[in-house]
């Protein structure tokens, strides 16, 4: 996967600030080099098991406000 590519699938992510999206001067976020795409559960903070969301193709690093990412086998 090329990084422009990956850069696509930072949107949403909190740490896309890095992306050049700053007036820090800042190009791109540390993680994006070795940011893998990986299949994983988007769950809430506050949500209790069993986790019932489907799996969704993101990149290993993902972070995003209020939600955690599991194993896409994890329920609990």
């Amino acid at each position: 996967m090329n990084k422009q590519d990956k850069k696509k699938m930072c949107i949403g992510c909190r740490d896309n600030f890095y992306n050049g999206n700053n007036d820090l001067g800042v190009k791109e976020c540390c993680s994006l080099q070795s940011a893998k795409p990986v299949l994983k559960r988007r769950v809430l903070t506050s949500e209790r098991p069993p986790w019932t969301a489907e799996p969704e193709l993101v990149l290993s690093c993902r972070r995003e406000v209020g939600y955690v990412f599991v194993d896409k086998n994890q329920t609990c």
